[in-house]
């Protein structure tokens, strides 16, 4: 039997069988709809099955999760150890020092037992503040030991109402690597400054 692109032989079997009768343009209309008829239902085949559907959706949702676990990741912070392991952050609160400021020259001296690598000094004044870090600005040297003692001409501007020392200390992360760890402004000393 011949068969045209897309037709189907009970189509063509039904129209020359159960209506030879009708009018041959209500022939052709028949045969049109039968033909558009099985056109979608074998389109119907070559469309997307539900099991690809499926597993499309779950790597979608893993797609994500992984994003979405990533990001969040971002904002949880490295964790910086000292001491045997000991979190830098809890080391920060044993950190003990004095400081002064008088005639253009700043003073530390460390009075505990936890060597600091490095100090922020915040400058307040009417209006605003500065942080600057004392290692790029003065000569600090390799860290202040216990017992240590840091003097250095300061110079700060007239306006300046207070100076608060940060401490920063130096551990490792998890990979071994060396990372500084600025305490918190709770843990620095403040210096007023008398006009």
């Amino acid at each position: 039997m011949n068969n045209k692109k897309g037709t189907r032989a009970p189509a063509q079997q039904f129209i020359k069988n159960i209506l030879p009768s009708q009018k041959r343009s209500t022939r052709i209309r028949t045969r049109n709809y039968l033909n558009n008829y099985s056109n979608q239902f074998v389109s119907c085949k070559r469309s997307v099955s539900p099991v690809i559907a499926t597993i499309l959706l779950i790597a979608l949702v893993v797609i994500i999760a992984l994003i979405v676990f990533q990001w969040m990741k971002g904002f949880t912070k490295e964790a910086v150890t000292k001491f045997d392991g000991t979190n830098i952050e809890l080391v920060c609160n044993d950190v003990q020092f004095d400081a002064s400021y008088s005639a253009g020259t700043l003073t530390i001296s460390n009075s505990g037992n936890v060597p600091i690598y490095n100090f922020d000094v915040k400058t307040e004044y009417p209006g605003g503040h500065d942080t600057i870090n004392l290692k790029e600005n003065l000569d600090f040297g390799e860290r202040l030991s216990q017992g240590g003692v840091f003097s250095d001409s300061f110079s700060i501007p007239d306006s300046t109402t207070k100076i608060i020392l940060i401490p920063i200390l130096l551990g490792v992360n998890k990979d071994g690597e060396q990372k500084t760890q600025a305490c918190d402004e709770r843990q620095g000393k403040e210096i007023q400054i008398t006009i």
